[in-house]
């Protein structure tokens, strides 16, 4: 699985930066000017290109509050135009992360826009988040997957942010379980929010329990904790600390891009 995944993205440490769309057509604060949305989407994603970035990930993040299950045909095609506007200023491998959940979506974006990857919260099992319980569809996604023949790689959270198991929960076992039932080509541990760290002890027991996994840092990675966190992870999946002044709701900040891929490139 790592060697898999580290060819796509052409590195030993893979460094993901996160493009943030502003609300979409359809969410509780679109400002109805979907022009903007896509020059800011080509911004972001040519200021991570040429900041040294391995990959680039776009998400709804603006939509909020989300929704469990389906978002808005509307969504889709904001996502469908976005992920168009990002991939016409650079080649790096592509993501799509459509909050909250909604994998069948963000798998339709991704074959529509020839897109690599998509990132689920929840695939494999069930949590618990504000807006609802959050159920894993594997079965679902991958057999979508295989009908429509895409190579479409699935990175998935392990007790993924914003949310919490129902439960107590086995966080190597449940490692374990999205990878080798859940069929996962890859594995995210996060902290509790955005913008907050994964405890490094967690991302060691995801390491434990999945040795040859693809296993990325997917928040709060920040300067000063990059090389801590990225010795037991094969990348990060990084947005709120490359932003300015540290903030998730400002934009991406070069000088942090350019000193963020400066770590990881020497750690790789």
């Amino acid at each position: 699985m790592q060697n898999v995944m580290r060819s796509l993205f052409k590195t030993n440490k893979v460094f993901i930066g996160v493009v943030h769309l502003p609300p979409l057509p359809g969410s509780p604060r679109w400002g109805g000017d979907m022009d903007r949305v896509l020059a800011q989407a080509e911004e972001e994603a040519g200021i991570l290109d040429k900041g040294g970035a391995h990959g680039i990930i776009v998400e709804n993040f603006g939509d909020a509050p989300f929704r469990i299950g389906r978002v808005d045909p509307v969504t889709v095609a904001a996502m469908t135009l976005a992920l168009d506007r990002v991939r016409r200023v650079t080649a790096l491998p592509l993501g799509v992360n459509m909050l909250r959940n909604d994998a069948l979506s963000a798998l339709a974006v991704a074959a529509a826009t020839s897109a690599d990857f998509i990132r689920v919260n929840v695939h494999y099992g069930v949590m618990a988040a504000d807006e609802g319980l959050v159920e894993g569809e594997a079965h679902v996604t991958l057999r979508r997957r295989r009908e429509l023949g895409v190579d479409v790689k699935i990175l998935a959270d392990v007790l993924v942010k914003h949310a919490v198991p129902l439960g107590p929960a086995d966080l190597g076992l449940t490692a374990r379980e999205t990878v080798f039932r859940g069929l996962a080509d890859g594995l995210i541990v996060s902290g509790p929010v955005t913008g907050l760290p994964a405890e490094a002890s967690d991302v060691a027991t995801v390491r434990q329990a999945v040795p040859d996994g693809f296993i990325l840092v997917g928040s709060g990675v920040d300067e000063a904790n990059a090389k801590k966190l990225l010795s037991l992870a094969d990348g990060a999946i990084v947005g709120t600390s490359l932003k300015h002044d540290g903030l998730v709701t400002n934009r991406l900040d070069p000088e942090r891009v350019k000193g963020m891929a400066e770590i990881i490139r020497n750690m790789g």
